[in-house]
């Protein structure tokens, strides 16, 4: 650290423990910050694409978890460099916003780094090369624009929707049913979606899952399932035309809020208290029974003595369903949810076509459906699988195929997926360099060739010649000025994106170019890094 000194001579303190702390400044810095984000990038350059590879990834607590997925490598990885974590940051909002394409995004603020690292080295000023980036990202997004058709779709003809839902499931693990899931997702969004408002509330899509059966039982349930069972075992199986009471209030007499004793000294006062307590709960079971309900769903739990007589009144009754459950089912029916039991009026229960138990496989497992509701917005998408990874990963899969039917449905402009759009991008990018005078077109021809990096990832991960791949189908775009050529993955054996029905949304790939030249401009403009260094 550089000591300052007062017109005495005598050195004074400008930053506190300054012996403690490392400091790296001008150059160096930019290099230490790209060489960490080069380094998170290049971990998801391998899971890019429909051939990417799985990461393993064990927590501390001996949870392992399987995926490719980019947001979730990057959240389990636990980064402990302060770049490195930006890049984390970065997945996460391409998650939260448009939720697939997270490995791109990163793999594509690592190119960008790496453009950035071999212009540093030439000597041109870092503001300079993120200035250029900011143009050639405005060059590349009005490209993407041109280049993007719009999708028709309806209520009716849905497979617009489902082939784009096929894109996004061919890159994870569960590709040899993406036909079947993508179209559990686009049915489980149209259900909730509200096309006149072009919105779709995701919330109201239950994820469920359960060990055991195959990938290809997954299910879409217009209803909702719930992971519990009828409170007694005798308790009839199936409801039809179900009216439902939800209850957040025990089952149980009130307690006081004071403490208190309650002196028995005979058998006689014994007896009292409890047929006290059991007229209490003949009252508490007569108004659930005189409103007119035919099931109840409770919050909390009831003891054996209020099971017995919920059997014996023929009122099936459901214990301990979760808070977000309850709201659920609320939704679903059409009831309201009732905190006490003075407030409970016909008007408040829910109503369902069906309500039934299903039990699973050869061990005690039991599920309950309550199907055909009176409100149908709300649906469950039921996923069976040989292990837990295996449903996590489904559940993480199937959560993109929801997003990106939401995207579509928002705003229905598709391109062609494959690296053709990068590669579009690219050539538009290369030949508006020439435009610019002075150094910006350095940066801006960087960013050209810094967007090649993800079709020559994917020709990587499918064991094609990368740069021969690349080339071939850059130079077939300028000859037929046809921008749906792409990698070839799958081996088909044609490159035009459009034959092989691989979509991606626009305005995801929108937001990946975006959020990647902001990371990498926010990178680029820190030249003094200073750290506490550990003890």
């Amino acid at each position: 650290m550089a000591l300052a000194f007062d017109e005495f001579g005598r050195p004074f303190i400008i930053l506190k423990e300054q012996e403690h702390k490392t400091r790296l400044r001008g150059l160096d810095a930019q290099k230490a910050n790209i060489s960490a984000g080069k380094a998170v990038a290049r971990i998801l350059r391998s899971s890019l694409g429909p051939k990417g590879m799985d990461k393993m990834l064990q927590s501390p607590d001996g949870d392992v978890t399987i995926t490719n997925d980019g947001a979730t490598i990057l959240e389990q990885m636990d980064v402990d460099n302060q770049i490195a974590k930006l890049m984390v940051e970065l997945s996460r909002s391409q998650d939260y916003e448009i939720g697939d394409g997270t490995t791109g995004v990163v793999v594509m603020a690592g190119a960008l780094l790496e453009q950035a690292e071999a212009l540093l080295d030439r000597g041109i000023h870092p503001i300079r090369i993120a200035e250029g980036y900011e143009a050639a990202s405005r060059i590349a997004v009005e490209q993407l624009e041109k280049i993007a058709h719009k999708f028709e779709f309806g209520e009716a003809n849905i497979e617009p929707l489902v082939q784009t839902c096929m894109t996004t499931l061919s890159s994870k693990m569960v590709n040899r049913c993406k036909r079947s899931l993508a179209e559990i997702a686009v049915k489980a969004v149209l259900a909730v979606a509200d096309l006149e408002r072009k919105d779709v509330n995701l919330d109201l899509i239950k994820v469920d899952g359960k060990v055991g059966g195959k990938l290809e039982d997954t299910e879409l349930i217009y209803g909702i399932v719930v992971d519990k069972e009828m409170s007694h075992p005798q308790m009839p199986k199936r409801i039809e035309d179900a009216k439902i009471a939800i209850l957040t209030c025990p089952f149980e007499p009130p307690k006081p809020k004071t403490k208190h004793k309650v002196e028995i000294d005979s058998v006689e006062k014994f007896e009292m208290l409890r047929k006290q307590e059991q007229q209490y709960f003949e009252e508490m079971v007569q108004k659930c029974k005189d409103v007119g309900t035919t099931l109840v769903i409770c919050q909390w739990g009831f003891d054996d003595e209020a099971n017995h007589l919920l059997m014996h009144r023929n009122l099936p009754a459901v214990r301990w369903v979760g808070g977000v459950e309850l709201e659920l089912i609320a939704i679903a029916t059409g009831g309201r949810i009732v905190p006490r039991f003075q407030e409970l009026t016909p008007e408040k229960l829910g109503q369902a076509g069906l309500v039934r138990e299903k039990s699973f496989g050869t061990t005690k497992d039991r599920m309950l459906y309550i199907e055909r509701c009176a409100n149908s917005r709300a649906v469950t998408i039921f996923i069976r699988g040989g292990n837990k990874m295996m449903i996590e990963e489904t559940k993480r899969s199937i959560h993109d195929a929801l997003c990106v039917a939401r995207n579509l449905i928002r705003n229905n402009s598709i391109v062609y997926g494959g690296g053709s759009a990068e590669i579009a991008c690219s050539l538009a990018v290369e030949a508006a360099a020439d435009r610019y005078p002075g150094v910006e077109q350095y940066a801006i021809r960087a960013f050209a060739d810094a967007l090649d990096a993800i079709p020559m990832a994917l020709a990587e991960n499918s064991g094609l010649q990368p740069i021969e791949t690349l080339s071939a189908v850059k130079s077939r775009q300028v000859k037929e000025n046809n921008p749906c050529c792409g990698i070839d993955c799958n081996d088909v054996g044609t490159n035009d994106m459009r034959e092989q029905n691989v979509f991606e949304t626009l305005i995801g790939k929108q937001q990946q170019i975006l959020l990647a030249t902001q990371v990498v401009k926010m990178i680029l403009k820190i030249d003094d890094v200073i750290t506490p260094s550990e003890y």
